[in-house]
């Protein structure tokens, strides 16, 4: 376990952010791998994966409900040097998530084709984006134990061995994709399906890395029989509570970006293939910003577990201060030849300029975006996330129902959708810091009032079990 009470609170910000957003950009490169590979293959294939690949955000939406449960619960108990809390969190949390996996499998395998087919241009991307799901299923299943364990080193304030796994199964994944997709040494070329094979291959093999760490080397929490067969409810309902909203708010994403599917289609494959590419891009950018906020969270939390409420006040500060930095870089990277980086996943100039296009347009969300990642990741550190899907179901409403009625007018064109999401995601940064802040003065917890957290922590852990 990493003291997170103690020492430079920028320090600890950068420490933990650097292995996380490496970790998140080689997580990121499963899906550009795919897309490389798979761009060679068609519009089509390309358009296939993108929509099959949404599937995701339903599966983030359910591992971050494990994840930042897990998180924030053992980040509490590392605050409290409480090691007993935090290996009954842990070990229910893996209880949970092979729940999860078994839930996903079959909920992919029934539904799956029904939610393509809504989404699906034409015959061509139906089935590319069958081929795909129905192999890369399995690897959504895992997801759950390696963000389980994942969730509870940056708990306790760890955040290199995640990072390690991660690499290690990218370069996995890396070497695995041409072999199956083309065929390269084989013959027997998979197409789509091999991608989705190679990235299951590769996730297998990171849960293994993963569970081994945690029997040789980690010793503020491990794995516990006992504590794993046995159900224990009150810890369920107490990673629930934190968990439920925050994953709600993923879930949000993947209604979002299938409405954005929906709303494109009539715009035909190159328009789906453009916006997938692009949007994939979108969230490797996005990623450091993302990682400034997954560091803040634990900070936080630890320091308000321990009554040291203007830590984590500070922690927020510090943590929009370097995330704004990070964002307004990505933002001008963004705006620089966007059709030099896409090129590397489309050759159809016409799928080419959508996704420039798209990217362009969209940066301008990127300083905002990082200001609600932080935001999320406070509420989190106060064990409090409803607001967190409060914002994140404002920010869909004032998305979609403009967009839903701009689609009906004639000469309707694809910069409207573009423009849309960049005025909705400025609003709900100025609505998350509103609630931020309103949150704050209700409970008093970031010593913006007069009291601090220990007492609110430790009467709503106890109330929870």
């Amino acid at each position: 376990m990493h003291d997170l009470t103690q020492g430079s609170i920028p320090r600890h910000i950068v420490r933990m952010a650097v292995p996380l957003a490496i970790g998140m950009v080689f997580q990121t490169l499963y899906y550009l791998i795919d897309l490389y590979f798979v761009g060679r293959l068609g519009e089509a294939a390309i358009a296939g994966v993108s929509a099959a690949g949404n599937v995701q955000f339903i599966v983030m939406a359910l591992t971050q409900v494990l994840g930042v449960g897990t998180m924030v619960l053992i980040a509490h108990a590392a605050g409290r040097k409480d090691r007993e809390d935090a290996n009954l969190v842990f070990n229910q949390s893996l209880l949970l998530s092979a729940i999860a996996a078994v839930v996903v499998l079959a909920g992919g395998a029934l539904l799956g084709g029904a939610y393509l087919r809504t989404l699906a241009a034409d015959a061509a991307i139906l089935q590319a984006g069958r081929d795909y799901l129905f192999w890369f299923l399995p690897a959504l299943a895992l997801q759950f134990a390696l963000i389980s364990t994942g969730s509870a080193l940056r708990g306790t304030g760890i955040a290199k061995p995640t990072m390690v796994v991660q690499m290690l199964t990218v370069l996995l994944n890396a070497v695995l994709a041409p072999v199956l997709i083309a065929g390269w040494g084989t013959g027997r070329p998979m197409g789509v399906a091999g991608a989705a094979l190679a990235s299951t291959i590769a996730v297998a093999a990171g849960v293994v890395a993963m569970l081994v760490y945690f029997v040789r080397l980690e010793h503020f929490v491990g794995f516990d029989a006992a504590r794993f067969r046995r159900p224990d409810l009150g810890t369920w309902k107490r990673l629930l509570r934190i968990g439920v909203p925050a994953g709600g708010e993923f879930a949000l994403m993947f209604i979002s970006l299938g409405v954005v599917f929906w709303v494109v289609r009539d715009f035909g494959a190159a328009a789906q293939a453009g916006f997938g590419i692009g949007s994939r891009m979108m969230q490797a950018i996005m990623l450091p910003a993302m990682a400034v906020a997954f560091a803040a969270a634990p900070i936080a939390g630890q320091n308000l577990a321990a009554g040291k409420p203007d830590r984590a006040r500070a922690t927020f500060f510090d943590a929009v201060r370097i995330g704004s930095a990070v964002m307004f870089a990505a933002t001008l990277f963004a705006h620089w030849r966007p059709e030099w980086i896409i090129g590397s996943f489309a050759a159809d100039p016409e799928t080419v300029a959508v996704a420039a296009g798209y990217l362009r347009t969209i940066s301008w969300n990127f300083v905002a975006a990082g200001i609600v990642f932080t935001c999320s990741g406070m509420f989190q550190a106060m064990g409090n996330t409803m607001p967190t899907i409060v914002s994140a179901g404002v920010r869909q409403v004032i998305f979609i129902v403009p967009l839903l009625l701009a689609s009906r007018i004639p000469g309707f064109r694809l910069q409207w959708v573009w423009n849309v999401s960049v005025a909705a995601s400025t609003l709900h940064a100025a609505f998350a810091v509103w609630l931020l802040h309103r949150e704050a003065e209700k409970r008093r917890d970031l010593g913006l009032g007069r009291a601090g957290l220990a007492p609110a922590v430790a009467s709503a852990d106890a109330g929870a079990v």
